[in-house]
């Protein structure tokens, strides 16, 4: 039997934070490698077209809808955002992270996955303000 669980050196401080410190996965496991995603659609043609990423301008959202197309995937292999152990963000403005984490937060509930956040100064659609790539595990047979 596989577990996932968070790991919280000090548990009284779990609540402040919008990531656990790490996420322990017991047996044996699928392990899913999810590509980053912004908020242009998960199917695009390469190279660009710049029509298919026109994106909203404010950061909730695009993190929104960089989730709904994560869920996608997620949905597709019959995971879960429980099953989610690592969320990489990379934004554009380091000042808006609060409120990435505040979308991000209605999707995983008391959930907190291991992870790092980037400030980087451009992503892979000229207009996108945040990029998020996962790593999903799921027990073998579960």
């Amino acid at each position: 039997m596989s577990d996932i669980t968070t790991i919280q050196p000090d548990p009284s401080q779990a609540e402040f934070m919008p990531y656990a410190p790490a996420v322990k996965v017991t047996g044996e496991v699928e392990t899913l490698y999810l590509s980053g995603q912004t908020a242009s659609l998960l199917y695009h043609q390469h190279p660009h077209v710049p029509e298919e990423h026109i994106l909203p301008h404010d950061i909730e959202s695009q993190t929104r809808q960089v989730m709904e197309n994560i869920k996608i995937t997620l949905d597709h292999e019959g995971l879960t955002w429980r099953h989610v152990v690592r969320v990489d963000k990379y934004i554009t403005d380091i000042r808006e992270a609060d409120a990435m984490h505040g979308v991000m937060n209605d999707y995983f509930g008391d959930w907190r996955p291991a992870g790092t956040l980037l400030g980087v100064n451009n992503l892979s659609s000229p207009a996108a303000r945040v990029e998020l790539t996962m790593i999903a595990v799921k027990p073998v047979g579960g």
